[in-house]
Parts: structure tokens; sequence; C-alpha cells
């Protein structure tokens, strides 16, 4: 079974520190009438967005984490407010995968896998059961959850996107095959048709995750308004952003509902990109003198002073790519395409990590180990990372600049229509920065352990989406003049112990 790399990670983990807690949906009323919903009509409260919407976890929709999706959790809490039903498009088990006709196309989630001694050793692929889900089976009548993983904003508009035929082509999604009306029909449509008298709208993470989580192999596609032509991994352009979102809050409010636009949240500051540290290589002294006295380094190294001097590259470019590895924590050797192309002097464009940079989560499994068994191929040390490994500042810059423009896009959308704003990023940012304490404790967003994120390190485990549930219920309440009460957090568990791999 391939499991994470951990070396790098530094991920230690006190078993009793991770607990699992039951889950309650409504804080007890002491007082008959003490809640409202003041302007707002919650009777028919329906949700559209990406995986975050739709309680996605650990890698995977399954059951217990559908069952606390923050619209559940919201829904919950609105029923003391006049909220009606909330029915959500639920998977039959708590493996995470999906079927197609009987065959698995989408892995189980993951799981906290153990060392052999009982001490947690990192994440791992569930194997203990076999996934029951068939996206053949579909799912028909009143829905309130149009929460689709993988989504990006152009998508929830897209016919066909729910079309099966297509999900072999990558044309199709098929968490939405699963309740789709039609091979022909759309996200919103479907969600419109819903006629909610309520509604949260959260769309836009995924037009810069997937460019965020492959290392930046993907194209800034600002400036091209066709997304029938950009890739899997490219961050979708601020004004196709703009117009396909304002034709969503149109078709939601077009028979009077009100509702909540909720930001994107700054993607770099999960634990997918804050695990790994940058310098995670260790040498003692013996092994950085024999990698420093490489003839392949030296030449490099000669060559970027040549190539100083004869104006090709400034000093300091010079410097930021000559390798230098020492005694103790090394940054390590990575490929970046964003530097001067010397190739011409047979020179690649190789450089060391550095503090800003991101490595992704992934790159565990490969950090320190050689290449084809050979010892003196070491990754990061004498073969460098590759550009999926790390999120450059460059790169980092191309998804601030375009979550700015969507997050601009929804605050003067949510103005512009009376609705009210949530400032998710804001939020998530103080989890990141110090935490958020609660009723038990603290929730940061180290991973695993700290308890906002699930073992994808991408997304809330239920305890994460109980805040995100909060903050969205304050932004209502404020807007709307409505009294539905928060939850208590402490109250939806984190990461639990007694997720095990057979």
């Amino acid at each position: 079974m391939k499991k994470f790399n951990l070396k790098y990670i530094g991920l230690f983990i006190a078993a009793a520190a991770i607990v699992s807690c039951d889950v309650e949906f409504e804080n007890p009323i002491d007082e008959a009438g003490a809640f409202s919903s003041g302007e707002a009509d919650f009777s028919n409260y329906v949700a559209v967005g990406n995986s975050l919407t739709s309680g996605y976890a650990d890698g995977a929709l399954y059951l217990d984490a559908q069952l606390q999706s923050f619209p559940a959790i919201i829904a919950g809490q609105m029923e003391n407010a006049g909220g009606g039903e909330f029915i959500q498009p639920l998977v039959n088990d708590n493996a995470g995968g999906l079927l197609a006709a009987g065959v698995q196309i989408l892995p189980n989630r993951f799981v906290l896998a153990s060392d052999g001694m009982g001490a947690p050793a990192g994440p791992a692929v569930y194997t203990g059961q076999a996934p029951t889900t068939d996206i053949t089976n579909t799912v028909t009548g009143k829905l309130n959850n149009y929460g689709v993983p993988g989504a990006k904003s152009f998508h929830l508009g897209a016919p066909g996107y729910g079309n099966i035929a297509g999900v072999a082509l990558g044309q199709a999604n098929p968490y939405y095959v699963r309740f789709a009306t039609s091979g022909t029909s759309t996200v919103i449509a479907d969600a419109a048709a819903a006629n909610p008298s309520f509604f949260t709208l959260w769309i836009g993470n995924n037009d810069v995750l997937s460019f965020a989580t492959s290392g930046g192999v993907g194209v800034d596609q600002t400036g091209n308004l066709n997304p029938a032509t950009y890739g899997s991994n490219d961050i979708t352009d601020p004004n196709v952003f703009a117009s396909v979102v304002s034709g969503y809050v149109t078709a939601l409010t077009a028979n009077g509902a009100k509702g909540a636009l909720i930001n994107i949240a700054d993607v770099t500051s999960i634990p997918f990109f804050t695990t790994v540290p940058s310098n995670a290589i260790p040498l003692d002294a013996a092994t950085a003198g024999a990698v420093m006295a490489n003839p392949t380094i030296q030449q490099y190294n000669g060559g970027l002073q040549v190539a100083a001097g004869a104006g090709l590259i400034t000093p300091a470019e010079a410097a930021l790519r000559t390798i230098n590895f020492v005694a103790g924590q090394n940054y390590m050797l990575m490929e970046d395409e964003d530097l001067t192309d010397l190739s011409g002097l047979g020179l690649p464009s190789l450089r060391q990590t550095n503090d800003t940079d991101l490595i992704t989560f992934t790159s565990a499994t490969v950090i320190g180990t050689t290449v084809g068994g050979n010892p003196q191929l070491i990754r990061g040390v004498s073969v460098p990372l590759e550009d999926q490994n790390v999120l450059t500042a460059t790169e980092q810059a191309l998804i601030s600049a375009a979550q700015a423009s969507y997050n601009a896009t929804l605050e003067a959308l949510a103005g512009a229509n009376g609705l009210a704003f949530i400032d998710a990023k804001a939020a998530l940012a103080q989890v990141a920065n110090g935490g958020v304490s609660f009723n038990g404790g603290v929730l940061t967003s180290t991973y695993a352990s700290g308890g906002a994120f699930s073992l994808d390190g991408v997304h809330p485990t239920p305890r994460g989406y109980a805040l995100t549930a909060n903050a969205i219920i304050d932004g209502i309440n404020a807007q709307y003049g409505a009294n539905v009460p928060n939850v208590d957090i402490g109250a939806y568990r984190s990461i639990q112990t007694s997720d095990t791999v057979n």
C-alpha cells in the first residue's frame, strides 16, 4: 500500500490529542420563540457550490462527512427560525469511492494509518470497505444541496456536466451525474428549479485550487474568455468568473429569494502548502561535502558566474541559482521555469527552494527518495524536484490576483442584490494565524492535529465546517436581522483515531 513519506513532514501526532465527538446539530433552545428569520425566509434553503458545499473531506465524498456539511449544519440551525427539511444527495457508505456500472472510478477516502505500534503514521487510502455508491443509480426527487466536488465556476452552468457519457472523456462530473435531472441539465438550472426561498452560493475555489495543488502546472487564462479552451489546472479569467456568477445570482434570485455569497479563502494557507517545509533535506557534513564536490554542481555554479559576467543574468539571479548544500537542514534542488533560459550555455533552470516557496503536501512521497534505486540520485539533492512539487512566489502571485478579483466580484454582486456577503477568507485566516478558540480547545490549520482540516490537507473536517457554518450564520443574521443560533464547534469531530486501514 502506498503511504505518505512522513520523514520530511514532521507529523508527530499524539493519539490521545485527537478526539472524536458526537454531533449536535442544534444548540439547546432555552426559550420558545427566541429565534427568528428576520427579513429572510428559510423554509426552502438551497445550497449551491463545489466540494466545500457537498461536505467533501479526506479526499472523498462519504456519508458521515456529508451529514456534517456546512449547509446541513446551517439548515439544522435554521429549523429554529422557520427552516424546512434539507435533503442531500447522500452516498451509500463511508468508503468514499465511486463506482460506474460496478467499476470503481474514484478512490476511497484517506484515513489515519498506524505505524503498527498504535501511533498515527499519516494518511493512507482506506481499504477496509469497498465502495457501494454507483453513479448509474441516480438520485431523484427534491434536493437542497447542489454541491458538486471538482466544479469550477463555469461548470455550474455547463450543459452536459451531468451526462454519464462524458465522464470517461473528462467532459462530465461523476458527482453531478448522480443527481442531474437530465443529461443536458445544468447545476444552476436544477438548483433554481428547486425554487429556493433562501440560498448560499460558494463557488470559485477550484478556479485557482487545481493550479495551486499542481504546483502551478497550468496556465493563467486571464484574458481568455473561452473556458472551453482551458486545461484542468488553469486559472479562470476573472471576467469569465464575473459573468457566470452574475448569471447564477440572477437565476437564484428570480423568485425573490434572499441568500448569501461566500468569498474565496486563501488557498495557499491550507495544510496542503504549509506542512512540508522548504528546507526538508537533512545532510551530515560528509554527505554535504560529497554533494558539493560533484563536478556537475561545480560546473553549474561556475557557469552561472560566467552568465552573470556576460550580462545574461543579474548577479542577484546568479546568487539565487547557486547551489549550496551544507551540514544540517537544506533547501531542496528544484526546477523553476521562471528563471532566465540559459540552455544555450548548457545550464538548466535550477535553484534551491527558499522560504517564499510552498512545497505541495504530496511531494512528501518523493523528497529524499532515490531514482531507480541509485543512491547517488536523490530527489531534492542531485535530482531536482519537478515543477508540480513547488508553488513559487510568482505562481502564488497569479493565484492571489485571481482570488482578489473573484472576491471583489462576489462582494459587489452581494451589495447590488441585497445579499449577505460572507468573508470566509478572513474567517479561515484566523485559523491559519494562531487559531480560533472554542469550548474545548483551539482550532488551527496544523495538519491532522489542528482539527480544522481533514487528511487531504485541503478540505475541512466537520469541526472546520462547523466553524464555516457559524461565520455564514453570523453574516446572514447581520444582513437580514435574523436570529439563527450558532453551533458549538467543539461538538463536531475532527480527525478520528478510530479510522484504521485493514
